[in-house]
């Protein structure tokens, strides 16, 4: 199976690998004995509380309940993992490497039916096979995929956010950032490179695109291959590293002034030297 290369609005280039078909299976048992149990202990519990003419009804619920709603909540509360497939280091990830929506969820477990048919998921097999990407008509239908977590180390970013390397911190920049930037679209800017971290993933995505454009048109900055996200970042950095800058020079001025006039009050008050 080919593996999927994602270019992410940072312009960071992300590699889904597709996870292999006697994994998925693994993770599929695991999952399947765990809703076995569930049922068992949902089954016992109301047999033992209740009459039968109670416990059948409700036990049909529950049981629908776990046939549907297993693999949905655990993909859309649980980061795409299911117990079978976090036991097996698999995830289900959107097309595009994102978290799945849980509308995603949804589709993928009403077409798990079909994928089911004629038995032990032969359907869904069948097309995973014949897949580049190993889907079956739940991902095709859904727009997602089944791919193996690999562990990487978190790169230290600390270096990468020093003004030193933001390619928008230029005597250009700055002076168009001077003229064409004004109060309001300054505040916008430090409180949207404020929020971000806190937004969800796609709502970031395209709000950063979306500013990062305005301000691109705004300040001429066409040339540059940077995502929205970056040039928001790089512009609030440039922008309020140089008014800080700025604050801390009119501060040691002013001290020195101050400084200079407590001096000079001084020597008046002390009258002129003897020698």
């Amino acid at each position: 199976m080919k593996s999927r290369l994602i270019l992410t609005p940072e312009h960071v280039e992300v590699r889904l690998q597709p996870a292999g078909m006697g994994r998925r299976f693994l993770a599929f048992t695991i999952d399947f004995f765990i809703a076995l149990a569930l049922m068992a202990l949902l089954g016992s519990a109301l047999g033992a509380v209740l009459p039968a003419a109670l416990a059948v009804p409700l036990f049909i619920t529950g049981r629908f309940v776990i046939d549907w709603g297993y693999h949905v909540y655990f993909e859309s509360r649980h980061e795409g993992r299911s117990p079978g497939k976090r036991v097996l280091g698999l995830r289900v990830v959107d097309g595009r490497g994102l978290p799945l929506g849980l509308g995603q969820c949804f589709v993928r477990s009403v077409v798990r039916v079909l994928d089911s048919a004629p038995l032990l998921y032969g359907l869904g097999g069948l097309f995973a096979l014949l897949d580049a990407h190993g889907r079956r008509l739940g991902d095709l239908a859904a727009d997602t995929m089944v791919v193996t977590e690999g562990r990487t180390e978190e790169p230290d970013a600390t270096g990468l956010l020093a003004p030193e390397y933001n390619s928008l911190r230029t005597p250009r920049v700055l002076r168009l950032l001077r003229r064409r930037v004004g109060l309001e679209e300054r505040e916008f800017l430090a409180a949207l490179a404020r929020r971000a971290p806190f937004l969800e993933d796609r709502a970031r995505y395209a709000l950063m695109d979306d500013a990062g454009r305005w301000f691109r048109e705004r300040l001429e900055l066409r040339d540059l291959t940077l995502s929205g996200e970056q040039v928001v970042n790089g512009l609030a950095a440039a922008l309020f590293a140089g008014e800080a800058t700025a604050r801390r020079h009119a501060r040691g001025a002013s001290y020195s002034r101050s400084r200079a006039g407590s001096k000079a009050a001084q020597s008046g008050r002390e009258g002129p030297s003897p020698w």
